[in-house]
C-alpha cells in the first residue's frame, strides 16, 4: 500500500476534503488516475439523478492520459459507503437516453447510495474513500441539489 492520497476541494467555499485511495484493491485504475491528476483538475461538479448522494464530475479531455477501456473491473459494487470516490467510464452511445461519452468520478457524501442510473444497476469501480473533512464536503455537496453545479478541484495531494 502506498501513501499516495487524493484532495477535493469545493473552490468558492475553499473547502476541502482528504481521500485515501484504495490502491491494495483497485491498483490499476488507482495508478491510471494518479497518473492522469500529475495537475489538479477543475470541474463544475452536478448532482447524480439516480445514485443519491452523489457529486459527480469528469475528466477532462486534457487529462485523459489512459486507454479506459483496457482498466479491468476492480473493487466494485452498487452499494458505496458514504465518501467513496468512484470512477466509472461511459462509452459513446452506452444509455439510449445519453449517446454522449464520459469520464465520471463520483463521489458519495451520504448513506442511501447506490449506482443505479437509467438501465439499472451499474457496477462501479471504487478507488478510495474520503477520511478526512467529510462532513463539511458534504454540507458543500447537499448544497448543489439547491444552488447547482459547484466548481471542485480534484489532484494529487
Amino acid at each position: 500500500m502506498t501513501d499516495k492520497k487524493f484532495y477535493l476541494k469545493f473552490v468558492k467555499a475553499n473547502v476541502q476534503g482528504i481521500i485515501t485511495l484504495y490502491w491494495d484493491n483497485a491498483p490499476k485504475t488507482c495508478e491510471a488516475l494518479w497518473n492522469a491528476l500529475e495537475t489538479p483538475i477543475q470541474w463544475d461538479a452536478t448532482h447524480a439523478i439516480f445514485s443519491g448522494p452523489e457529486i459527480m464530475m469528469g475528466l477532462p479531455e486534457t487529462h485523459r492520459t489512459f486507454d479506459p477501456t483496457a482498466l479491468p473491473p476492480e473493487n466494485q459494487t452498487v452499494l458505496p459507503e458514504p465518501g467513496e470516490l468512484l470512477w466509472f467510464y461511459q462509452p459513446k452511445n452506452f444509455f439510449k437516453i445519453d449517446p454522449s461519452e464520459f469520464w465520471e468520478i463520483g463521489m458519495f457524501y451520504g448513506v442511501g447510495g447506490r449506482t443505479f442510473g437509467p438501465t439499472g444497476w451499474i457496477p462501479c469501480t471504487y478507488i478510495g474513500k474520503m477520511t478526512e473533512n467529510l462532513d463539511a464536503v458534504a454540507e458543500q455537496c447537499r448544497l448543489i441539489r439547491i444552488e447547482g453545479a459547484k466548481t471542485v478541484e480534484l489532484g494529487r495531494l
